[in-house]
């Protein structure tokens, strides 16, 4: 299974926002997508969900056109959880959540689709909330229960644009845990959008660094999150500190002339209490 991107160019009216964007990505994969506001993250993630439809470039999922793929055989292989969460029906947790399935039911809902419900939610540590309506929900819990949806529809592909927004330490930790754990699993391909720098070092396989609707650095996540990268990308000076064979990055200054990038690992600062 391999998701490919080729030449991918989009513009709002006459605004270009991703100028061709070229990678592919295999089952097994967790690729993250880092960068600043308005690199083209959200943009990206809406082309390959065929959302919005790229002027120019080619995206194929085995070697078919997903431009091509009728909205319901999409919707089945991809599952997409939003950076903006809301319904504009009064729906329940177990509702929404239940709609993770639509594609894939025939006459009516089945025992195993209600069996499939219950199972995400549990994942999500959400079935108390499954009779809470979901407009009255922290923005924490709704993020949950999008991610619950999302694992409903048992797709091939996950789309996930900041799935730790909103959510306390624990939850985010969790939360990418089940992800890195669903695509090793059933050999999922997946594709996050996030901010944290640390979090995408430690649960993603590969990095894109995006600036200005351009990919800067690609490659293993260890090994793209250089300073000189996150300065080039970000004009942001950081320590990369190694701990136990993992980066992990701390922001110095944004101030032109600050201080300069610093590498340290273990044996330059003496014993770590975690």
């Amino acid at each position: 299974m391999r998701l490919g991107l080729n030449q991918v160019y989009f513009s709002y009216k006459h605004a270009p926002i991703l100028k061709g964007v070229n990678f592919e990505v295999e089952a097994g994969e967790v690729l993250g997508l880092v960068g600043p506001n308005g690199a083209g993250k959200s943009t990206l993630l809406k082309c390959i969900n065929a959302i919005l439809k790229p002027q120019a470039g080619y995206i194929d999922f085995n070697g078919q056109s997903i431009g091509e793929m009728p909205l319901n055989e999409i919707a089945q292989r991809v599952g997409y959880v939003p950076q903006t969460l809301s319904t504009a029906a009064p729906l329940t947790v177990y509702e929404t959540v239940l709609m993770g399935r639509k594609p894939r039911l025939k006459w009516k809902v089945t025992q195993q689709d209600k069996d499939i419900v219950e199972a995400s939610l549990r994942r999500m540590q959400i079935l108390p909330l499954a009779l809470r309506y979901f407009n009255e929900l922290s923005g924490g819990e709704r993020q949950r229960v999008m991610m619950a949806r999302a694992f409903c529809q048992e797709p091939e592909i996950l789309l996930l644009d900041e799935p730790t927004n909103n959510l306390d330490l624990r939850h985010q930790l969790e939360t990418l845990d089940m992800v890195k754990d669903a695509v090793k699993k059933n050999r999922l391909l997946a594709v996050v959008a996030i901010h944290d720098l640390n979090l995408a070092v430690r649960y993603t396989d590969k990095l894109i660094m995006l600036k200005d609707g351009v990919i800067c650095r690609i490659g293993k996540s260890q090994e793209v999150l250089t300073p000189e990268a996150i300065e080039e990308v970000y004009g942001v000076k950081t320590a990369v500190i190694t701990y136990q064979d993992s980066k992990y990055i701390l922001p110095i200054s944004a101030k032109p002339g600050a201080a300069p990038n610093i590498y340290l690992e273990e044996e330059d600062y003496g014993k770590i209490h975690v």
